[in-house]
């Protein structure tokens, strides 16, 4: 329980301070402020919500079960039948999880149209029309967490003592509970999108292979740009959504299986711990996946904590601009 703790509070961390420094980056700089910029913007916010809402109180609650026990920890008083901090918790650790793979399937719209029509990009993709599909994302991923609550009786939210986090419950466990297709919202919704988001990948990853063959041919004959086609950075950032991708699915898919036995009626107590946790680290992996693949987020990052020594690097630079090449 110890090891529990100290785990915990050190994704607290890592989640909060990197997602605060990619809203900062996102935000903060006019040149990020794209289609793309906001949602990703987007995700650091549902990442942050987990980081300073849920993994918090799940921290709270494992100290109280050191010191005071875990019988005592989970009988309920009077009061609390009326509010549970779990009321607000659980949904907000399945909205902001449904609002990742959401925005992760937005961001492999847009980037697939910046490959396959990229002289449409700046008309089909806009700064309204995407901000309009992140709200209306955030309105319906809550919806369906809080979806369960609202269509069965027989489900709670419940502190679970194996996965320590507020989780979605039976009142009374079985295969023939009523409750059961409801819950299955949760895996049915995720693995759709996820299945779109590997299809749109698949085929932007197809034009991106025609490209690259298309521009070996052409540097062979001499031509070195080509005005239609999508640029080095568009194709470096839907390599970057893909891996986004696998990330996700890899870190979903235990709770999906959990999810779907626990409808069944099996119990797998150390399971769901593994299986809970690996899906909260993923709201970290976000901004190592940036600072690794993204070169302006990189920069921007070296720029938002040594923003003096990197100006001074860059005199010698304009110096070069100022005697171009024959």
């Amino acid at each position: 329980q110890v090891l529990n703790v100290c785990v915990m509070v050190v994704l607290v961390i890592g989640i909060t301070l990197g997602n605060v420094v990619s809203l900062a980056i996102f935000l903060g700089s006019k040149r990020l402020r794209t289609p793309q910029g906001y949602l990703k913007a987007s995700l650091a916010l549902a990442d942050l919500a987990v980081g300073v809402l849920v993994v918090p109180y799940s921290v709270h609650t494992e100290i109280q079960i050191l010191s005071q026990g875990l019988e005592r920890v989970e009988a309920p008083s009077e009061e609390k039948r009326r509010f549970h901090p779990c009321d607000l918790m659980g949904p907000v650790f399945a909205g902001c999880t449904f609002v990742s793979i959401t925005t992760i399937f937005l961001m492999s719209v847009e980037r697939s149209i910046s490959v396959l029509k990229p002289l449409h990009k700046n008309v089909v993709v806009t700064k309204r029309r995407t901000l309009s599909l992140i709200l209306f994302s955030w309105a319906l991923c809550f919806f369906l967490a809080v979806a369960p609550l609202l269509f069965s009786r027989d489900i709670t939210l419940q502190f679970n003592p194996c996965s320590r986090m507020c989780n979605y419950a039976f009142s009374s466990l079985g295969r023939r509970h009523p409750g059961w297709n409801v819950m299955l919202l949760f895996p049915a919704f995720d693995f759709s999108l996820l299945g779109g988001t590997f299809v749109i990948n698949l085929i932007t990853f197809g034009a991106i292979r025609q490209v690259c063959k298309m521009r070996q041919k052409l540097a062979e004959t001499g031509v070195r740009r080509i005005s239609n086609r999508p640029s080095f950075s568009d194709i470096r950032a839907a390599k970057t959504i893909a891996i986004l991708t696998l990330s996700f699915s890899a870190s979903f898919g235990p709770v999906a299986v959990f999810v779907v036995g626990s409808v069944l009626g099996y119990q797998w107590c150390d399971f769901s711990f593994y299986a809970f946790w690996i899906l909260t680290s993923n709201s970290c992996w976000n901004v190592i996946i940036y600072s690794v693949r993204d070169q302006r987020f990189r920069r921007k990052t070296k720029e938002l904590f040594f923003g003096k020594v990197l100006k001074g690097r860059r005199r010698p630079k304009a110096t070069d601009e100022r005697h171009p090449g024959h």
